[in-house]
């Protein structure tokens, strides 16, 4: 009568709240973590064995058996584990490397967006509630958050501010084209008088 249920999926996070970094595990049949919070119950997730700490405070780290957190105040969740979609999920998507504003964090990767005629639409059906995002590297100036890697991050859609078209400018090569063309100083810090 009671057959096996769906095979459970470990899963190893991190979430970054408003207020607080909370790391732990989840069994859940989603294979991706997109999955496990795209599908989140009443927007709750119940992790075992977490941990979390305020940003900036001084408090030290919690423990607890298990913790549940509401997803609402999730701005994004990371997780080393990069897992393949089913074949009979994949849709023709186009990578995109994008700055996502989550303040007050921002993140840097690539984002896998629908192959329609233009970026602008593409963008436009994007509409899940939890967005993933590869090659991920993400910070915070305001809370002194270095940059970090992340082989696979979720953003909250609805958290974000900004999601745009992202290309790494090195101003070191802009002064240096500049000084070569007669037109300026030689380093981006040297300013004319």
């Amino acid at each position: 009568m009671f057959g096996p249920g769906p095979a459970l999926h470990e899963h190893t996070l991190t979430l970054f709240t408003d207020s607080y970094v909370v790391r732990g595990r989840l069994a859940s049949p989603g294979a991706r973590l997109t999955d496990v919070l795209n599908n989140a119950e009443n927007g709750l997730l119940v992790i075992e064995d977490a941990t979390f700490e305020e940003f900036g405070g001084s408090g030290g780290t919690e423990r607890a058996a298990f913790a549940q957190v509401n997803l609402a105040a999730a701005l994004f969740a990371t997780s080393d584990e990069m897992v393949e979609p089913m074949p009979e999920m994949r849709m023709a998507k186009v990578p995109q490397q994008a700055l996502i504003s989550v303040p007050p964090f921002r993140i840097v990767g690539r984002i896998h967006l629908p192959a329609v005629e233009s970026l602008r639409e593409a963008l436009a059906e994007l509409r899940q509630a939890f967005v993933p995002v590869s090659d991920a590297t993400y910070w915070s100036e305001a809370l002194r958050e270095p940059r970090t890697s992340s082989v696979f991050l979720a953003f909250n859609h609805a958290r974000a501010q900004i999601l745009a078209p992202y290309a790494e400018q090195d101003p070191w090569s802009d002064a240096r084209m500049n000084a070569l063309s007669g037109g300026g100083p030689t380093s981006p810090e040297v300013e004319q008088a």
